[in-house]
């Protein structure tokens, strides 16, 4: 399976539902190009890094149960593949956003709470986030007034911090080797097609 065939899996996983930002990222991937060139450098902190590896684990965790054990998003490298994905395949729009509410969480000392104040962080990220979205889908549909004019002179804004963080988590863990095999029973070289009757905990087949 080569990587633009794993990429569409992802999407029909996620029930197509990427953002635009993300799918032209994954083409930007998977063409090997890179953004304008002239856009400043994106980085993290070393600080970042480590809140962007602890969600990332929060949304995929490892999982040590007999029989069913899986690798999670940092066993796989997923906090590595975020900051790769925002600096070579996102726009500006993205860096600012993702960095703003990046910000914002490590002001809030997220790396010195508690597993449950953790959750609830995410969890209030996720009403935001939600509301924003809907949001913005009202705004598009509106068209004519001043307002609308003088917004499509500004710098557009781009998606969520956690909108961002929750597509690259996935994207990260299902393009890679050990996330799809945690995942899936793997058949390189399937047989025949037929119906099969999947055993108690048995993954899905991709082939």
């Amino acid at each position: 399976m080569n990587r633009r065939e794993v990429i569409k899996n992802v999407a029909l996983l996620m029930g197509g539902t990427f953002s635009a930002p993300t799918v032209m990222a994954m083409s930007r991937w998977e063409k090997a190009e890179k953004v304008n060139s002239n856009i400043a450098a994106f980085s993290l902190t070393a600080t970042q890094q480590k809140i962007v590896a602890e969600i990332a684990e929060m949304i995929i965790p490892k999982t040590d149960t007999p029989g069913e054990a899986s690798p999670g998003a940092k066993d796989v490298g997923v906090p590595a593949f975020i900051e790769m994905m925002l600096k070579d395949c996102y726009a500006q729009a993205e860096h600012l956003s993702f960095l703003e509410g990046l910000t914002s969480i490590e002001q809030a000392k997220f790396l010195e709470m508690n597993e449950s104040e953790r959750h609830g962080v995410l969890k209030y990220l996720e009403q935001e986030t939600k509301a924003e979205m809907k949001a913005r889908q009202m705004k598009q549909t509106k068209m004519g007034d001043n307002d609308d004019h003088e917004d499509i002179k500004k710098v557009p804004k781009g998606l969520p911090f956690w909108r961002l963080m929750k597509e690259l988590t996935l994207l990260g863990y299902f393009t890679s080797e050990a996330g799809i095999k945690a995942s899936f029973e793997y058949v390189q070289i399937p047989g025949k097609v037929e119906n099969i009757k999947l055993k108690p905990n048995q993954k899905s087949y991709s082939y």
